[in-house]
């Protein structure tokens, strides 16, 4: 993504890539708890309508996975499953702001990749938006359609770390000889939203667990590769606080499936913290690829 002067920031010499300005944060923050209430007055006005009536439902309601009590009368059928959602939202809002910062910095050659390309960070946040949408469509309705955005949805941020994975390994594709090359952030992003689409409409026809689970490794090797690479230096700990929240939100979601966590009316719920844990670990794994700086 290319930056124009009339939108460029100077870069100082002493700015950290992990500390942002006010507005950044006014910006995330901003949006988020408009967002918020925006889904507070439509859960108020709807809480005891049943607006999933006519919708094909899935196993979750009649044979429910979680813990928590379902509400079949009610525009969110459950209820810390589907606010909790908004983690992924908070998460995404901010990588978008950021993604807007780094396109109106004049970063210094020998910055990290992402700072200097920002469409993937912007991608990424997309990505983990579209994420809390889908999921909370789904613990709201328990419909089958929204089980399959659901899923869907999960694999959408996962896909993008690994490009940017890819994409700082191999950052430009050479084009009618060595002297001239394109971008490959383009592709990569192409190929993210067409392999989504296709993990969407296939959902039925795969294992979720098998698709995901494969996914998480792959990102996990990916940013092994990097974290050992001499010529280039990370900050490892963003990635051991990513996979500690990855594990931790598995235990938790276990524990509630097994029903050995909280009662089904308590607000603290197993996979609420599965929500949290994995949006904590979806942007810790973003941080620990934006940390990138050369020797």
């Amino acid at each position: 993504m290319e930056t124009t002067p009339a939108v460029q920031e100077t870069c100082t010499p002493d700015l950290k890539i992990n500390q942002f300005p006010w507005w950044v944060h006014g910006v995330a923050l901003g949006t988020f708890v408009a967002l918020t209430l925006i889904l507070i007055i439509v859960f108020l006005a709807y809480r005891d309508v049943n607006v999933w009536e006519n919708w094909r439902a899935s196993g979750g309601l009649m044979n429910p996975s979680y813990t928590e009590t379902i509400y079949e009368h009610s525009v969110f059928r459950t209820r810390a499953n589907t606010w909790s959602n908004l983690a992924y939202v908070f998460v995404g809002l901010y990588a978008i702001a950021i993604a807007v910062y780094d396109w109106r910095r004049a970063w210094p050659k020998g910055s990290g990749y992402i700072v200097q390309t920002p469409a993937l960070t912007g991608l990424f946040g997309v990505a983990c938006c579209y994420l809390g949408f889908g999921s909370g469509i789904f613990h709201a309705s328990l419909t089958r359609w929204g089980q399959q955005l659901d899923v869907a949805s999960m694999y959408a941020p996962i896909l993008v770390l690994i490009a940017i994975g890819i994409g700082m390994l191999c950052p430009r594709i050479p084009v009618g000889g060595r002297s001239r090359s394109v971008p490959t952030w383009p592709v990569l992003a192409g190929l993210i939203i067409v392999g989504d689409a296709l993990l969407y409409v296939y959902k039925w026809s795969m294992s979720s667990k098998e698709v995901l689970t494969t996914l998480i490794l792959t990102v996990f090797i990916v940013g092994a590769v990097h974290a050992i690479r001499r010529y280039r230096q990370f900050k490892v700990r963003w990635c051991i606080i990513s996979v500690i929240a990855l594990f931790a939100a598995v235990f938790f979601r276990q524990i509630d499936v097994a029903g050995r966590f909280t009662g089904p009316d308590a607000w603290l719920q197993g996979h609420l913290l599965w929500h949290f844990l994995t949006a904590a670990s979806l942007g810790t794994g973003y941080m620990f690829f934006r940390s990138e700086k050369g020797e």
